[in-house]
């Protein structure tokens, strides 16, 4: 694995190189990791794709200095930065969770240099309503970052969704992780707040994936309550080329045998 750092603006994005494949692969990763966490693909993929992954701002090593939200077109400036010291046209674009929903921005902007979109387990696929609220309004982005340093009345909230059966087990422990720290709720704080802009058109998205024949490929775990199966199902409407697999695995499915199943269904 090589390590590499892009200036951009006032900021460092900071990335890996891995694998000696002709084709180049961007990878995107989920909330909380960084770029290493695409590691055991290259095992599967090297010797077909160079693997280039990025950190997103507020994670890994990059330094995220513009004082405003990450928007569609730094993402995209980034990129084409890097297809340019690549001396690359044209690229295959991975996601997973949270990378999955920067994919979908980066699709819009950039769908006919795409050849192959790979969604894991992707965000973005569906709106959720206490994400929209908190994220595309004021008094909703208000109330968040209160709760981040008063999280009693949500934690009141949970356990009372969670007694009524509002919520599933999973998507309870989930918050529970994600909330039960101040240092780990400024995190979300920050991160949501930081992406409120990126936010992609899945209709528009889906109509670039059939206009530019972008062969896309989504997978998904049969136990993952957070980012269900079912979404991409609803996704993949036949109006697009695409491939679903759904693997007898939870939310966290990156793994060496993962970048084997990718390669033979590319």
């Amino acid at each position: 694995m090589s390590d590499f750092y892009l200036p951009y603006l006032k900021s460092r994005f900071h990335g890996t190189r891995e694998g000696t494949g002709t084709q180049l692969m961007i990878c995107l990763h989920g909330f909380g990791e960084s770029a290493a966490h695409f590691h055991p693909l290259v095992a599967g993929l090297g010797d077909v794709f160079t693997l280039i992954a990025l950190d997103m701002p507020l994670h890994g090593s990059t330094r995220w200095e513009e004082a405003r939200a990450f928007e569609k077109a730094d993402l995209t400036a980034i990129v084409q930065t890097i297809l340019e010291q690549e001396g690359k046209e044209r690229f295959t674009l991975l996601g997973y969770s949270m990378g999955g929903r920067l994919a979908l921005c980066l699709l819009e902007t950039m769908a006919g240099r795409i050849d192959g979109l790979i969604m894991l387990a992707a965000d973005g696929l569906r709106n959720n309503p206490w994400h929209m609220f908190v994220t595309q309004t004021s008094i909703g982005n208000r109330l968040f970052k209160y709760n981040t340093y008063h999280p009693r009345i949500f934690f009141t909230l949970l356990h009372t969704w969670r007694k009524l059966g509002l919520i599933n087990q999973s998507i309870y422990k989930f918050a529970l992780h994600r909330m039960n720290e101040t240092a780990k709720r400024e995190l979300v704080y920050s991160v949501w707040t930081n992406m409120r802009r990126m936010m992609p058109d899945k209709k528009h998205c889906k109509q670039l994936l059939a206009r530019y024949n972008v062969l896309t490929l989504l997978i998904f775990g049969k136990y993952d309550r957070v980012i269900p199966p079912v979404l991409g199902t609803r996704f993949a409407d036949g109006t697009f080329p695409h491939k679903m697999l759904v693997l007898e695995k939870g939310h966290q499915l990156i793994s060496v045998q993962l970048g084997f199943i990718i390669k033979s269904n590319l």
